[in-house]
């Protein structure tokens, strides 16, 4: 993998986690939140689409890696979503 593929794939990650983030009402964070969170919703979402069975939808290949787009913009909207509902909740003694 090049360089130039490897910062494309961070920008597409970076696009499916802003679009994860604004689906699940998100805003906090920025770039580097944005992959991170692309990458992760790559991984929940490949992850649940093989426990139902489900194929790749719309796969971007880059310097020989597929990464799968729908699949991240779902996991990362799940993902924020459960960290929204875990973090906001505080415990009073």
């Amino acid at each position: 993998m090049t360089l130039i593929s490897l910062l494309v794939l961070l920008l597409i990650a970076g696009i499916c986690g802003a679009v994860g983030q604004a689906i699940a009402g998100y805003g906090r964070g920025g770039c580097l939140v944005s992959i991170a969170l692309g990458f992760i919703g790559a991984l929940i979402g490949m992850w649940m689409a093989d426990a139902l069975g489900l194929r790749e939808v719309l796969a971007i290949h880059v310097g020989g890696q597929s990464f799968p787009v729908v699949w991240s913009i779902i996991g990362a909207a799940l993902f924020v979503a459960a960290i929204g509902l875990f973090g906001r909740r505080s415990i009073t003694w």
